[in-house]
């Protein structure tokens, strides 16, 4: 049964050096962006280990889009631009994760003497399910015999929005190595079955007609 999906934050961040000629430029007189920006970007995933909800780690950080100038062989990159993904289960633990990762970036900044400029671009706060909706889902799954867990969803979902304005739920069946929102996305045809049947022995507990 599935409590709820990460609240996501996404920004743009900008590192901006100094281009200059590979050969010539001695290396302590390089101002180079881009090994500025390879530091901040693994902060960005060590971020996510840093903020656990109690000895549960939803912490997400990605970067997943990387753009150097001028992106030349033999050119010191003088800006990278890159963008940041951070999630977590709470919009708490979400603000938690800004600050950090603000302050890493500043203090990066300092040490080097680059520019760093992180803009959030978007947000979508953390939304927790319905109790009663995963308690449905929990029971039917329990009283159909199917093995199941307490999970939280790391992507979004249309749930989230209806969430919103009506009690939801989400029920999730396994696939192929764990792959999900991806073309390679595969799960059995028992498992799909046990999803849709744990999903009408839920809707049927909701609506109160005994099974």
């Amino acid at each position: 049964m599935v409590s709820g999906v990460l609240g996501i934050r996404w920004y743009d961040c900008v590192v901006t050096g100094m281009e200059a000629h590979a050969g010539p430029t001695p290396m302590a007189l390089r101002k180079d962006a881009l090994q500025v920006a390879s530091k901040l970007m693994q902060e960005v995933v060590a971020c996510a280990h840093r903020h656990p909800q109690g000895s549960v780690n939803h912490g997400r950080g990605t970067v997943g889009m990387v753009r150097v100038h001028p992106n030349s062989r033999n050119v010191i990159p003088g800006q990278v631009t890159f963008s940041i993904d951070l999630r977590n289960a709470t919009n708490a633990l979400c603000d938690a994760m800004d600050a950090d990762i603000r302050a890493v970036a500043a203090k990066i900044s300092a040490e080097t003497g680059l520019s760093i400029v992180i803009t959030q671009v978007s947000a979508y706060p953390a939304q927790p399910f319905d109790p009663g909706c995963i308690q449905a889902v929990a029971k039917a799954a329990e009283k159909l015999g199917y093995s199941n867990m307490p999970a939280v969803s790391g992507a979004g979902h249309d749930a989230v929005y209806v969430a919103r304005l009506a009690p939801a739920g989400m029920i999730f069946i396994p696939c192929k190595d764990g792959i999900s929102h991806n073309e390679i996305e595969s799960a059995e045809p028992e498992h799909i079955t046990a999803g849709c049947n744990v999903l009408l022995h839920a809707m049927l507990e909701r609506a109160g007609v005994v099974g």
